[in-house]
């Protein structure tokens, strides 16, 4: 791939990602003015319970879709309008945050693998930059540089795909077990799905963006090579 197309390509992605971004906010403005009658953290623990799950406990935290499962401390993390909110946007949250909390006990394979590259990445982002800019200004000296932060950039760029499968499977248990349980009806299911359907669609340009900026490194690798 050309390197104006790697430009075009990261162009688009960024416009689609605030596009997506605004839609998501809009759909769960929207979605939050339909009434259910559980909290999202009612919602939540209901599920759990329902999956013989009764060692998670269930948090309200600060800010705006900052909800998370967190595999450590074994707590589903639910923001304040979550936690509290009567609504089906709450309630498809919670759940897909359970959703997870299932993948971990039933050990889904994709969880797994993400979460034994979590040391990896991390440990890749915190020297990514330095390797690269040092790679650049090395590209004489020592080439092979550029390609170790390439790599170390590569493994990122795994993990956001790794995500993926992850992120689609919790929601689709959630919408399964929404409707199973009757918190969501006929006229209020498509709603939850379209809800986390946007949410989901955050993760894929996500990686498709990690994916041209690693397109884009590897061009200009070659190039100075």
């Amino acid at each position: 791939m050309s390197t104006s197309m790697i430009w075009i390509l990261m162009i688009a992605v960024m416009v689609l990602s605030m596009l997506i971004q605004t839609r998501l906010k809009s759909r769960f403005e929207k979605y939050s003015e339909v009434p259910t009658s559980l909290t999202g953290a009612e919602v939540a623990s209901r599920m759990l319970q329902a999956h013989g799950i009764r060692d998670v406990n269930i948090v309200s935290i600060e800010g705006q879709l900052t909800d998370h499962y967190n595999p450590e401390t074994r707590t589903v993390n639910l923001s304040n309008d979550v936690y509290y909110g009567r609504s089906v946007a709450a309630a498809a949250v919670a759940a897909h945050e359970c959703g997870h909390v299932i993948q971990h006990a039933n050990g889904y394979a994709p969880l797994r693998l993400r979460s034994a590259l979590v040391p990896v990445v991390s440990f890749a982002n915190s020297w990514i930059s330095w390797v690269l800019l040092a790679g650049v200004l090395l590209i004489n000296v020592f080439p092979s540089l550029i390609w170790i932060g390439i790599g170390l950039f590569g493994l990122t760029v795994l993990f956001s795909f790794i995500t993926l499968p992850v992120e689609i499977n919790a929601s689709a248990r959630a919408v399964k077990w929404l409707d199973s349980a009757g918190i969501v009806s006929y006229e209020t299911k498509p709603m939850a799905q379209d809800a986390l359907k946007w949410a989901a669609y955050t993760y894929v340009i996500a990686a498709v963006g990690s994916l041209a900026t690693l397109l884009y490194y590897i061009s200009m690798a070659s190039r100075r090579n």
